[in-house]
């Protein structure tokens, strides 16, 4: 019997079980990746034994459970501690995450101007020359029909939208109604930042999490995994498991790879999940080292003379 089996008659006692046991498990996991990964060097091509089937399915099911929410909160923790005990590295962590949006937001933000251009060069083909499919490539072409290139559109869209979120969110971008916020001191502020956080966030971005990490591999492999299958139900199932991507689109000769917005849903809850956490060490200094930290290592975009900018906020 384990701690999680023998304080279940317990809330408490089953929460501060499977932290402990969360070391174990994260410990496990590390040391026996091959028990969960060992699927990685086959994602283009059949899985062949067994073992490799079974990986595959233990990384599906330990994707939505217990154990890894656990380990996420047993790590969470034992950073938040170090943070406590030494601001300099919550306020480290702070500029990783933050900067990580930032990087990643600013990159993508180029989607926009490409889904511009390709509208265009869509456009142009289509009624000057009356073309059926376009070809892009150098050497190796990688030719479609027009509509797949039209319906391809939506996925740079979808880029912007999850993969830009987290850095409209440092930048300040998102529209906030601040009926109570706005007439609030400076200590409330922080305070409903740090519970705000804690309380909408991330809560919001696991309940898409769950949904979205079914919804996904229901789309890449059959026999299809449920969320309500056990651990031994989908190891059963794993003896007749394969791939098959979903390629089905809206057209005939549409966009075809429609799970890639299912893979951005996902990595769209992880930035999530990523900035409330930044969002919440944040608020937690700012609240401690007083308004004089407020936007303290904040990588602002700068529109217009950055000289004349910085001149503005001295004065």
């Amino acid at each position: 019997m384990n701690l999680v089996e023998a304080w279940g008659g317990n809330a408490f006692g089953w929460f501060f079980a499977n932290i402990i046991e969360s070391f174990y498990n994260f410990g496990y996991a590390v040391t026996h990746p091959g028990q969960w990964l060992a699927w990685v060097p086959y994602i283009n091509q059949d899985l062949q034994t067994p073992e490799i089937k079974q990986s595959l399915m233990r990384f599906i099911y330990y994707g939505t459970s217990i154990e890894l929410f656990f380990v996420l909160l047993m790590i969470f923790l034992i950073v938040t501690l170090i943070g406590l005990i030494s601001n300099g590295f919550m306020w480290a962590c702070v500029r990783t995450l933050e900067g990580f949006a930032n990087k990643v937001g600013r990159f993508f933000a180029w989607a926009g101007l490409l889904m511009v251009l390709q509208q265009i060069l869509i456009i142009f083909m289509q009624r000057v020359f009356a073309v059926a499919e376009i070809s892009i490539g150098f050497g190796l072409n990688f030719t479609q029909d027009v509509s797949w290139w039209s319906e391809e559109l939506k996925l740079y869209n979808a880029m912007i939208v999850c993969l830009c979120a987290t850095y409209t969110f440092v930048q300040g971008g998102h529209v906030r109604v601040d009926l109570v916020y706005s007439v609030v001191s400076y200590r409330t502020k922080r305070v409903i930042d740090m519970v705000g956080s804690m309380i909408f966030m991330i809560p919001a971005a696991m309940i898409t999490w769950l949904y979205g990490w079914f919804f996904l591999w229901r789309s890449l492999v059959v026999p299809n995994p449920s969320a309500s299958d056990s651990l031994d139900q989908l190891l059963n199932k794993a003896r007749a498991l394969r791939w098959n991507i979903e390629t089905i689109g809206f057209s005939p000769n549409g966009f075809n790879a429609y799970f890639l917005f299912k893979i951005l849903l996902i990595t769209f809850t992880l930035m999530v999940v990523l900035q409330a956490i930044a969002f919440f060490y944040r608020s937690y200094l700012e609240l401690k080292e007083g308004p004089a930290s407020e936007g303290r290592f904040l990588d602002k975009d700068v529109l217009g003379d950055p000289t004349a900018e910085r001149a503005a906020q001295i004065h």
